[in-house]
């Protein structure tokens, strides 16, 4: 099958990130033909200007739609493409030269229907925006519990950087109203329905994730809200892993507790993680600055994910409570 790539972009109120992403499409390699679709999701600050001046150089559509996610603007935009095989980035994303290239590689090489790829920090962020990323991509953290990397079936790819072939498109109907979640939920029907799944791990993005740490700790808190609700969707897709953040959090507010019994071994044990955790980021980094921020990033992404996790499997799972109804803002009205 020949391979009409389709890059899918929604974006909302962010023209300056659209810019330094359309840039990096002007530097990719290997004269592979794809389009651009972008998708306004009822912004109020609208990219249009941003993407016009990008219309002769590149094969770009624009389309402006009420508000209604990043899902549904996924769904908006597939439908829109011309490609058969779609390419879903988040606007604040910018592409390495041989991105494409490594995509197309690995599809002749091993062909599957959906594909996800890693992100990267880029050497003009801030020691902010590299903490945050060492804390969301190490496997000694939550980026670790997303499922088997190497093997084809259980990797869950992230909509910031995630491939999807028109078939598995239709058959699966995209995206559904849940968000932060949409991605692996859509990755486990995909499982249902007989298509495969894989990383990439060459074709990474250099994410910006454009954030501070109350946004990290809402975002990561929303993460962990969202998987009992998946889990109680897809019962078969559970995993024990998915309580290490809570269980992670309630054994060291344990080892405080214990030091008052003079039981100090559990939070040395702590400690030993942490020191651990910021000597990988300098090694990784090689920033002082940005290795003691990671270990703040860490901890805010245990306990705002842990804490999420516990409070959404009791209302889920012991109160049988609805999530649409307890967690309104976790899902987006179908337009």
């Amino acid at each position: 099958m020949q391979l009409k790539f389709s890059f899918i972009i929604p974006v909302y109120n962010r023209p300056d990130e659209i810019e330094e992403l359309l840039q990096s499409f002007e530097g990719l390699q290997g004269h592979i033909p794809f389009e651009i679709v972008i998708v306004e999701d009822g912004s109020a600050i609208v990219s249009k200007e941003v993407v016009n001046a990008y219309k002769e150089k590149l094969e770009i559509s624009y389309f402006f739609k009420e508000n209604s996610g990043p899902g549904d603007s996924r769904n908006f935009g597939m439908q829109k493409a011309k490609g058969n095989y779609f390419i879903i980035l988040d606007s604040d994303c910018i592409l390495p030269k041989n991105y494409l290239v490594e995509v197309v590689k690995s599809l002749e090489n091993n062909y599957v229907d959906c594909f996800g790829g890693p992100d990267a920090a880029h050497s003009s962020f801030t020691d902010l925006q590299k903490a945050i990323n060492f804390s969301m991509t190490s496997f000694i953290t939550t980026g670790g519990i997303r499922g088997n990397k190497k093997s084809v079936d259980t990797f869950q790819p992230r909509s910031f950087n995630m491939g999807l072939s028109k078939e598995a498109f239709i058959a699966s109907k995209g995206f559904g109203r849940i968000h932060p979640g949409e991605d692996p939920d859509l990755s486990i029907r995909l499982w249902d329905l007989g298509f495969k799944t894989k990383l990439i791990p060459e074709a990474f993005v250099y994410h910006k994730r454009r954030i501070s740490w109350s946004k990290f700790y809402t975002q990561v808190h929303k993460f962990g809200l969202v998987r009992p609700i998946l889990n109680k969707w897809h019962p078969s897709t559970k995993k024990i892993t998915y309580w290490f953040p809570t269980i992670f959090c309630i054994g060291f507010l344990m080892s405080l507790l214990l030091i008052f019994f003079n039981f100090k071994w559990t939070l040395i044990g702590y400690m030993l993680y942490f020191v651990v955790a910021v000597v990988l980021a300098l090694i990784k980094t090689r920033s002082i600055s940005v290795s003691i921020l990671s270990l703040v990033a860490i901890i805010i992404q245990f306990f705002g994910y842990g804490y999420g996790f516990l409070k959404s499997t009791v209302v889920v799972s012991v109160l049988n409570k609805k999530p649409e109804i307890y967690f309104p803002k976790l899902f987006f009205k179908q337009k």
